[in-house]
């Protein structure tokens, strides 16, 4: 009985241990991905893409959306040239990690123009510094309401 009750404890102390350590980490995280969207909103073209991973990857919300890093920023040029490309809201982000603290996994709710959308994303610890490696955007659909969207993607 004294060893389960050792496992509880170090068990707690261990989960509690590493909360505390990702606490800066997620500050930092927070920051970055923070940083990336306010870059959009703002057209901040180099500050957008210096976040990103060499091999970073984005999935949007059409069907045939999977850019590369290269064929998502000639993709996206044109808007941040126009001093507009998109202005994301965050809200209701969530983190977890990969047991070695080097890769980090996100989820978070977004206000945009097409109202609610979900992104989901991983953060990867390169030489030192966190880059955002994937990112997929999603919009947010009710079960009740697929029906009517199965539907009108069929016209």
């Amino acid at each position: 009985m004294k060893s389960v009750y050792l496992f509880f404890i170090l068990t707690f102390v261990h989960v509690g241990f590493a909360q505390d350590m990702q606490q800066p980490i997620v500050a930092e995280l927070n920051q970055l991905l923070d940083e990336w969207h306010i870059a959009a909103a703002q057209a901040n073209f180099e500050g957008y893409f210096r976040t990103t991973s060499a091999n970073f990857i984005f999935l949007g919300t059409a069907p045939g959306e999977r850019w590369t890093k290269a064929d998502f920023m000639a993709f996206s040029k044109p808007y941040f040239d126009r001093g507009k490309a998109w202005d994301f809201k965050p809200s209701n982000r969530n983190w977890q990690f990969a047991a070695d603290q080097t890769v980090a996994y996100f989820d978070e709710d977004l206000e945009t123009w097409m109202e609610g959308c979900r992104g989901a994303g991983i953060f990867i610890l390169e030489e030192g510094e966190w880059k955002l490696s994937y990112y997929n955007l999603t919009v947010l659909i009710e079960n009740e309401k697929m029906k009517s969207f199965i539907k009108l993607r069929k016209h």
